[in-house]
């Protein structure tokens, strides 16, 4: 619409409205002047197509979004921090207050989140929480290994196992999401889209599949995945069980899991493209396939061997491609109605 509204089409316009005995010619004082003012104009109508824009829910975004969502009653969901423990090691007795800082080798830090004093045997467990909200916190079973400011009668430190939980901020494509789905299918007195939004309200939940009457009258299951289309972590579980409860109507009984991974395995021999690495192409294949992963979760339930072939086939550096198997075979893979297919071991022969 305002697009249209070009300077070079706003120029000639005006010039043409000018009587016939003035100068229009470029360098006259009347094209000079109505150049200038052509170009603003031209601004002015590119910013109304941006408000135009900005004014529906589908090519919206930013705050603009979350002031079409909050309409609906769709808050965009905030970033959550990681959490999980540490173990500590050092002398017995040693004091360990609240709010102490460990970190990674990258340098991620996390506190705890309680005081404790080491046992007899010189050890203690305490939970611990990053400092920073997102998903940069998640991270593997024994890498949490420095105190960057030293505690006395502390030695060392370790994560025995992974810290999970941190999600980032919301993203204007799920939040649309959601606000559609609001939009779209009327959520009321506990009906299955009652579920999936009151599901999709809790941080760090990307989706959910609703069963009604999974286990007979009054039965409800709520199967959920985490915003990278995978299963979450228990305490995330937990909380869109406790949110559920607090909204739910009366007399049902609801059952909320995560959705089961079915690992997708994949096997290929490709030809390389010159000046390409088989590392980098690896890397390259293992993108798509997680991303075309995360596009059937819920939505569909076959992994279709020639699309993974195409992914293969589509990625920079592979000129060719033999011997591809998909979790052994040369077949579709069929993913239960309560299962996600997320990417496992790929081999890139």
């Amino acid at each position: 619409m305002f697009e249209q509204e070009t300077q070079e089409k706003l120029l000639k316009a005006m010039l043409g409205r000018l009587d016939q005995g003035i100068a229009k010619q470029e360098g006259t004082f009347s094209y000079d002047v109505t150049s200038a003012l052509s170009v603003e104009l031209a601004i002015a109508y590119a910013q109304l197509e941006r408000v135009l824009r900005l004014g529906f829910a589908a090519t919206s975004s930013g705050v603009y979004l979350d002031r079409r969502a909050d309409e609906h009653g769709v808050t965009r969901r905030s970033a959550a921090k990681a959490n999980g423990e540490v173990m500590l090691t050092g002398s017995t007795g040693a004091v360990v207050p609240k709010g102490t800082v460990f970190a990674t080798g990258a340098g991620v830090r996390y506190v705890s989140m309680a005081s404790v004093v080491l046992s007899a045997e010189g050890r203690a467990v305490v939970k611990i929480e990053a400092e920073k909200a997102g998903a940069s916190g998640n991270t593997a079973a024994g890498t949490i290994t420095i105190i960057p400011v030293s505690v006395s009668g502390v030695s060392a430190v370790g994560n025995p196992a992974v810290v999970t939980g941190g999600t980032e901020a919301e993203s204007d494509a799920s939040l649309l999401e959601r606000l559609l789905q609001r939009v779209r299918n009327q959520a009321t007195s506990g009906n299955a889209a009652h579920y999936k939004l009151w599901a999709m309200e809790v941080e760090g939940i990307g989706d959910a599949k609703v069963f009604p009457l999974w286990n007979g009258p009054g039965t409800v299951k709520v199967v959920v995945l985490d915003q990278a289309k995978r299963a979450p972590a228990v305490e995330r579980i937990t909380a869109v069980k406790a949110h559920i409860e607090a909204s739910r109507p009366v007399g049902a009984t609801v059952t909320v899991e995560a959705a089961q991974e079915t690992a997708i395995n994949v096997s290929v021999q490709v030809t390389l493209s010159s000046g390409y690495t088989r590392d980098g192409v690896k890397a390259a294949v293992q993108a798509g396939i997680q991303s075309y992963l995360q596009g059937l979760a819920f939505k569909d339930p076959v992994v279709r061997y020639t699309r993974i072939a195409n992914i293969i086939l589509d990625t920079a550096g592979v000129e060719d491609y033999t011997a591809l198997t998909v979790n052994g075979g040369t077949v579709n893979i069929s993913i239960t109605d309560r299962a996600v297919a997320v990417p496992g071991q790929l081999v890139v022969g």
